[in-house]
């Protein structure tokens, strides 16, 4: 694919025993694109997020980043990308300013930091250390630091899991900010309205395999192709709409 950042090809990992969690699979990412990773539990999501990150070991197949290829160096790979975990852990005793500081130093590519807690809204915590941090502050802290060396792309693995409504909508108008300077997201999620709203192109995944590979809007014209009819009539307004109606838009941080 022409524009390509990230092309994934027939990506195996089997482990001893003969588990296979990650069935041949095949997929690209553009440069600058939100793209989306979905499935239930077990299907293989996080797996092949973390060898594609070199986190994990690739049984067979291949995964090229940036023109890398992961298992021929995937250091050069890490140094290209930020991850974001579904659990962060840092040092509990540092200030946020000081975390940025220490990411900044193992990177040559160095970043602002106060910039980088502006940039997701917590520069009024920039002294704070992250166990005063409620959750969305902690997601939204945790994704500042990905963005420490100027990644190419960022991979953010259920990022909204746990927050409120409120919280959850500031960090998606933070993802599509990240997307409008030009940084690729690469993203996990349940939440399917979340992947419909952010993402330019999803992968469904289901026992370790894909299923489905399109954009969100044509997903849904090829189910609607194929007979579908909802159960009921879809509301212009959801639950969701009415709570951050009636509590406001503000994060209560």
């Amino acid at each position: 694919m022409a524009n390509a950042l990230l092309e994934v090809k027939d990506l195996r990992k089997q482990y001893p025993g003969g588990f296979e969690a990650v069935k041949g699979v095949t997929f690209t990412v553009k440069k600058g694109e939100v793209f989306g990773i979905l499935g239930p539990n077990g299907a293989g999501k996080t797996t092949t997020l973390e060898m594609i990150e070199g986190l994990r070991t690739i049984t067979g197949g291949t995964a090229v980043l940036d023109g890398i290829n992961v298992q021929d160096d995937p250091y050069a790979v890490k140094e290209r990308i930020g991850i974001q975990l579904q659990s962060s852990a840092f040092f509990p005793n540092l200030t946020l300013i000081e975390l940025l500081k220490l990411f900044n130093d193992l990177y040559a590519e160095a970043s602002d930091p106060m910039q980088l807690l502006r940039e997701v809204g917590l520069e009024e915590k920039a002294k704070s250390e992250v166990k005063e941090l409620s959750g969305g502050q902690k997601q939204r802290f945790s994704i500042a630091t990905t963005l420490v060396n100027k990644p190419v792309a960022i991979f953010l693995d259920e990022p909204t899991t746990g927050l409120d409504p409120q919280a959850r909508r500031h960090l998606w108008e933070l993802i599509q900010a990240i997307k409008k300077k030009g940084t690729t997201v690469i993203l996990t999620t349940h939440y399917m309205e979340e992947a419909q709203i952010l993402c330019d192109r999803i992968a469904i995944m289901d026992e370790g395999k894909i299923i489905a590979h399109d954009t969100p809007d044509a997903l849904i014209q090829q189910l609607l192709g194929r007979g579908f009819k909802p159960k009921q009539t879809v509301a212009p307004a959801t639950l969701e709409d009415v709570f951050i109606d009636l509590t406001g838009k503000e994060l209560r941080d």
